[in-house]
């Protein structure tokens, strides 16, 4: 696929950062045997691909401002644009040496998701998309599913950890929500689930808490491959309301009208 300049350099970007964690998660396999544990091991490898994505983009485009998960808000000269990244999602994941994480990078310009970049290096897949160009897995075109009948799919969906808010929530819609579809992954990394919805490996994903660098670059990758991605009520309010539901044109649909019909307590 031919890349725009600015999808140039968030791909590069995010490549020389999943070097980084690629190393880092090389280390990792090391000290799973370790007493002092691998903790502090992987917020430093969060810190150092933060560090890198900053600096690229930065050099690239020095008056766009960032909301990134480690450093938060940074304001830029440019009130129109921002970056919004999360250079490791899939933390948990990352920790205990199972390869599925990655790197997500979004442009976001006057309020609305225009580029958007989700990297795992561990198993060297790209998903990138562009306003009005398509998605594109390493270069290849991808879509989200055909499927219509709930039945038929695999969604995925995450469970905050007991004692968080929304937990009791999650098992019940994901109690119900098993009844209606083929099955449910719990994958740990909301950026992720949203690529393979768009790739077809996944029909559709809803979640309640996510914060918006977990998802903002797969708001464009989920569109641009043909599918819906809003709030659970089907609006545009993900960033204020933080809950996420995708698929395609039915199952967005059907899949939110199961959710929203779960008995609240």
């Amino acid at each position: 696929m031919a890349r725009s300049a600015l999808l140039n350099v968030m791909t590069n970007t995010a490549m020389k950062a999943g070097r980084a964690l690629s190393r880092d998660f090389g280390e990792v396999q090391n000290l799973q045997v370790s007493r002092k544990g691998t903790g502090d091991f992987v917020t430093n490898a969060d810190l150092r691909a933060e560090k890198i994505i900053r600096e690229e983009l930065l050099e690239a485009r020095p008056d766009i401002g960032f909301l990134m998960e480690e450093a938060g808000e940074i304001k830029g000269k440019d009130p129109q644009n921002r970056w919004i990244v999360d250079p490791l999602d899939g933390t948990i994941n990352f920790m205990h040496g199972n390869p599925h994480f990655a790197i997500s990078i979004a442009l976001e310009r006057e309020g609305e998701i225009v580029a958007g970049v989700i990297y795992n290096p561990a198993t060297d897949e790209l998903f990138v998309a562009e306003r009005g160009q398509g998605t594109f897995l390493n270069d290849k075109r991808c879509r989200v599913s055909a499927r219509k009948d709930l039945t038929d799919c695999l969604v995925a969906n995450h469970i905050p950890h007991q004692g968080r808010k929304g937990h009791g929530e999650a098992l019940r819609e994901q109690q119900i929500v098993m009844r209606e579809t083929m099955g449910i992954r719990c994958t740990g990394s909301t950026a992720l689930d949203l690529a393979y919805v768009a790739a077809g490996r996944l029909d559709g994903v809803w979640q309640r808490g996510p914060e918006a660098w977990d998802y903002a670059a797969g708001m464009i990758i989920i569109r641009e491959a043909g599918g819906y991605i809003s709030d659970l009520d089907g609006g545009k309010d993900l960033f204020e309301k933080r809950t996420v539901i995708a698929g395609n044109e039915h199952i967005h649909r059907k899949l939110g009208d199961v959710v929203r019909a779960v008995p609240k307590k």
